[in-house]
């Protein structure tokens, strides 16, 4: 949901975090990545204005700055 509010496409982030293609498309998938994937992917969203909301007895959401 992140990555579709900020209009980046899954080739997009790619380029931007340096992930493959298919390391992405993975992750939206199955939600399976490692660590060090998973930062590459929230520091560009970040950047490009999405916030982390941390659970909150909901769970956990995002918004636009």
């Amino acid at each position: 949901m992140a990555r579709t509010a900020t209009g980046i496409t899954v080739r997009k982030l790619g380029e931007i975090t340096g992930l493959a293609f298919s390391t992405i498309n993975r992750y939206e998938n199955t939600g399976k990545a490692n660590i060090t994937t998973i930062n590459k992917m929230k520091e560009a969203l970040e950047s490009a204005g999405v916030v982390f909301i941390p659970k909150n007895g909901g769970g956990p959401g995002v918004r636009l700055k």
